[in-house]
């Protein structure tokens, strides 16, 4: 179901989208479950084992999964219908849960069943992570596409500020398995959510893409996307220190701060809280602070709320320092997720945030291992500490490199022209060899050069595996620029991809170009050799 705009661009703004609020408030219903299987599976790993080692391996288990597929997992949110997807993955999900309640309820549970039910619930994460972030633009008008992402995390920080506490509670109160039931009936929720849901049907297509074909390209688009590596690049420092909180909580809550249970989903719930006043707030930081400002704001207040937890503070200050911490939480969160969609193309939309999901659950898969390890080796407050300075440090270090504006218009041009061809051309047959041939003055061949190199890019995002410039050595002034596209359906795809920013580049290279006439375009086809051998 596509949205159509309305007035108003405030934060709220995309709620009036009847199906962005229903499925708004499914994920907000569903996370909450999630997070109390979550404190449930924290908590109950520190019974079984409490040393910090397999603490951290139960954060890992549930990260290490996205890492991992998140790509793959991107790659069928771009090529499978969504809506269907989601369907499948809730109810394994939900499967899974029921196997963490019939252990805890027979006394069977054991820290190596934990990690791996954690680890099957990570997959499930990991599948449906790219798809709920890639369906915001077909929920929302695109002037309310970065508010739509805004409560999307506020969706996750209301649940885990309800979630942790009343996790908390019924774990106390009823014992593990009441808690993983409560699990298992927010799923039965998104899923009726998700039927209810009437989702276009999307057409055949003679050019849809398979699987592996997919797989590539996005991994071209990632390759080829400098303002895709800065998101990636801040993603990752942030994410690799911050994730010490994350990772050692449970033991500052346990160790540091002498609570229970209870106390854990109280501090977890001041980080939603926390993370619910800064989403409140965030229209009026950004009015004061540029995307990169807010990025270091937050990793400053991160590296604060760890130096104080470390030194052992009273109940109360912890508490207030967490709910710091869950409004930097957010304001990071917020600014490198929007940055991340406001930099990406429809076609490719759900493989590179799973790039992103894979670089962000990467460091804190990684981080919360080398933090565990740190912790086992020196003690948790020196661990905490050693993370609040290197987060300080990297905050400082890469806040010289710029996030994107994310201002570009990314809808398809089709622009281009159809190929002219002597006969249909099968659709697999490749690869196939695009030339341009240019004719450019002496004097104006170091810009056209450099309005070429940027080309370059955005040549092989859409599709091209190889890109080259020649001249002619009897003619200097004509030069031919060249690329490889795997095969005719590829580049006809490519024909799709081009937006309109794109299209501006194009045309800021052809000013340079001399004639009354257009740049000429041939498209060469590979020949099979036919059988040489013998018989």
């Amino acid at each position: 179901m596509r949205a159509t705009a309305v007035e108003g661009t405030g934060t709220f703004a995309p709620l009036r989208q009847k199906v962005f609020a229903v499925l708004w408030v499914a994920t907000i219903v569903g996370n909450t479950g999630s997070f109390i299987r979550d404190i449930a599976s924290s908590w109950l790993v520190t019974d079984l084992s409490a040393t910090p080692v397999a603490v951290s391996l139960v954060q890992a288990a549930a990260t290490l999964p996205i890492f991992l597929l998140a790509i793959p997992a991107g790659v069928l949110s771009d090529i499978l219908d969504r809506r269907k997807f989601l369907i499948v993955v809730q109810l394994l999900l939900a499967v899974t849960s029921l196997c963490l309640l019939f252990l805890s309820a027979t006394g069977q549970q054991s820290v190596s069943s934990l990690i791996a039910l954690t680890f099957v619930g990570g997959i499930g994460a990991a599948l449906v992570a790219p798809t709920w972030q890639a369906i915001v633009p077909e929920l929302v008008p695109r002037q309310d596409v970065k508010g739509a992402v805004a409560l999307n995390s506020l969706g996750i920080n209301i649940s885990r500020a309800i979630g942790p506490a009343l996790g908390g509670l019924l774990l106390a109160w009823f014992g593990a398995a009441v808690t993983y039931g409560v699990d298992v009936i927010t799923y039965v929720f998104v899923i009726a959510a998700l039927l209810w849901w009437r989702r276009e049907a999307v057409e055949d297509d003679a050019l849809a893409e398979r699987f592996f074909g997919a797989f590539r390209a996005g991994l071209r688009y990632a390759r080829a996307s400098r303002e895709l590596h800065v998101v990636l690049l801040r993603a990752a420092v942030f994410f690799a220190f911050s994730s010490a909180i994350w990772a050692l909580l449970p033991l500052v809550a346990r160790q540091l701060l002498g609570g229970g249970a209870s106390f854990y989903g109280v501090l977890l719930g001041a980080v939603g809280a926390g993370a619910i006043c800064g989403a409140l707030v965030m229209p009026r930081l950004r009015a004061l602070l540029d995307a990169d400002g807010l990025l270091l704001a937050s990793a400053i207040l991160t590296a604060i709320v760890m130096g104080v937890l470390s030194l052992a503070p009273p109940q109360w200050t912890a508490i207030t320092a967490l709910l710091v911490c869950g409004a930097a939480w957010i304001a990071a969160l917020t600014t490198l997720n929007s940055t991340a969609q406001s930099i990406l193309p429809n076609w490719v939309r759900g493989r590179s945030l799973a790039v992103y999901l894979t670089v962000f659950n990467g460091a804190m898969t990684g981080g919360s291992l080398v933090w565990g390890a740190v912790a086992e080796a020196v003690g948790v407050p020196v661990a905490l500490g050693a993370a609040a300075i290197g987060l300080l440090c990297v905050g400082l270090g890469f806040h010289a490199v710029k996030l994107p504006k994310g201002e570009a218009d990314l809808a398809p041009s089709n622009h281009w022209p159809e190929p002219l061809t002597a006969a249909p051309i099968e659709n697999d047959r490749g690869p196939v060899l695009v030339l341009i041939e240019y004719t450019v003055d002496k004097t104006d061949r170091p810009s056209f050069l450099k309005a070429l190199a940027r080309l370059s890019h955005e040549r092989r995002r859409d599709g091209a595996y190889g890109w080259g410039l020649t001249e002619d050595a009897a003619d200097p002034s004509r030069i031919v620029e060249w690329f490889m596209v795997e095969s005719w359906a590829e580049h006809m795809r490519q024909h799709r991809r081009v937006s309109k920013a794109d299209a501006d580049i194009q045309q800021g290279v052809r000013l340079y170009h001399k004639g009354s006439e257009a740049p000429v375009v041939h498209h060469l086809l590979s020949i099979n050799r036919p059988h040489l051998g013998g018989s």
